[in-house]
């Protein structure tokens, strides 16, 4: 349930070689940066270097107001919206949408991933076609500055990094103004209401109700 195989679909994302390497997700995050300075170079001709180290897809829609900082790859038919901040170390997927204010910083987008509305999204990796609600964030770094640990019902797996926001199988659906605590791990197709406080692991086909409760899909 915490594995790569378990979360995603590497047929939709440059990243593909790059995470078969791992086992867990947040095993790559240290790597991001390096990964994008080892492939922008060798994109081809539909990308464009705007700037040294920022690789962008000739149809990818970039309006004037957002920031594109090194390194970062914007895909093909993504649309980067009005006062975006990328702040670097992002890889992101084809048909795409980064909205209006939102920030990205040391993250993976697979294809079809929207964070349409005032998101921020830290050390994180979201799936093939998941979605950020409205105002929904990742908080990335623990208040009492301790190594993040991810909680998986009784079962508690360190991962040595200070840096960690969420992990978002294929198809997650977050709603609008939920917060996902460091460590957060949802499982493929599951759905997270909204003005949640999420932590710990959510499984796939499951629902992340406002009181923490967590139901199947199919138990409904």
């Amino acid at each position: 349930m915490l594995t790569i195989t378990d979360l995603y679909d590497l047929d939709h994302t440059l990243a593909a070689g790059y995470l078969r390497r791992f086992t867990y997700p947040w095993e790559a995050l240290s790597g991001i940066k390096e990964l994008i300075l080892t492939l922008g170079p060798t994109l081809g001709e539909d990308y464009v270097e705007r700037e040294p180290q920022v690789w962008v897809h000739k149809t990818a829609k970039v309006f004037p107001s957002a920031y594109l900082g090194a390194p970062c790859i914007i895909g093909a038919r993504t649309e980067v919206r009005h006062c975006a901040f990328i702040r670097g170390s992002a890889l992101v997927g084809d048909d795409c949408v980064v909205g209006n204010s939102v920030e990205l910083k040391n993250v993976i987008l697979f294809d079809h991933v929207q964070t349409p509305h005032y998101n921020y999204v830290g050390d994180s990796i979201l799936g093939y076609f998941s979605h950020m609600g409205a105002g929904s964030i990742t908080s990335n770094v623990k208040s009492d500055k301790r190594l993040v640990v991810v909680h998986n019902g009784a079962e508690q797996v360190e991962t040595g990094l200070k840096k960690f926001g969420a992990m978002l199988g294929d198809y997650v659906e977050v709603g609008c103004n939920s917060v996902l605590n460091p460590g957060t791990v949802i499982g493929r197709h599951s759905n997270v209401y909204p003005t949640s406080c999420v932590r710990g692991v959510v499984p796939a086909c499951s629902i992340w109700k406002n009181s923490g409760e967590v139901v199947s899909k199919e138990e409904r």
